[in-house]
């Protein structure tokens, strides 16, 4: 609104980019764009590939299976059932509710209609992430109240956890410090078949300063990022 940014609607290279990707750098209406997208991450469930196979455990596609293998893995007590804490708040609100609440407003459809105003953040398909997280309680372990972020990625690398909310980013991280082999599985759907819609978490994108003296220069180099 303050035009600090240029708009790079019309930058060779921009069509290269889905919707989705530049939705995060864009006017609501879509018509001005003003990042070149760099990076996003997306959300779903990291577990221990070893755990599962000990106990049996076949990946869950929907939400009775995934709280049937949560009961599995508390029953047994070897393993946390879930390595997540709420100290950190943005924690759960990012490895949790923005994780699996897609799957309840729908992905994009839901986010054009809250924009829109054709639905609110009290409607049902917003509330109804909240209400299912308020089940993961009882697989938290104890003092997850506690917990922070570190504490959470250290239970999990370490072994303790049999599963880990998580994003993309964790991934390289996760890969020189667990001495088992791991997994991913996105977040669970009602009924089997059902569509799953994750969380396509825009990150980072590069603007221009309006007021830039090399904007011909700026855009140059925007255009050669923003080409395959």
């Amino acid at each position: 609104k303050k035009g600090n940014l240029a708009d790079l609607s019309a930058l060779p290279g921009m069509e290269n980019f889905s919707p989705v990707a530049k939705s995060a750098w864009q006017t609501d209406d879509g018509k001005a764009t003003f990042c070149v997208p760099l990076a996003s991450v997306i959300h779903g469930f990291i577990y221990n590939k070893d755990a599962f196979d000990k106990l049996g455990i076949k990946v869950p596609e929907t939400r009775d299976e995934f709280f049937a293998a949560l009961d599995k893995i508390k029953a047994d007590g070897t393993y946390i059932p879930m390595a997540m804490g709420t100290k950190d708040l943005w924690e759960a609100a990012t490895m949790g509710y923005q994780n699996i609440g897609p799957n309840y407003w729908k992905g994009e459809d839901g986010r054009t209609a809250l924009i829109k105003g054709e639905q609110k953040l009290t409607d049902k398909d917003w509330v109804a992430p909240y209400e299912e997280l308020a089940k993961w309680k009882p697989y938290l372990g104890d003092g997850f109240e506690a917990q922070t972020y570190p504490d959470s990625q250290n239970l999990f690398t370490l072994g303790r956890a049999a599963i880990y909310p998580a994003g993309s980013w964790e991934i390289a991280l996760f890969n020189t410090q667990a001495q088992f082999k791991m997994g991913a599985f996105p977040p669970p759907v009602e009924k089997a078949g059902d569509t799953c819609y994750i969380s396509d978490h825009t990150d980072i994108g590069m603007g221009l300063n309006a007021a830039s003296k090399n904007a011909d220069a700026a855009k140059t180099f925007l255009s050669w990022v923003a080409s395959p």
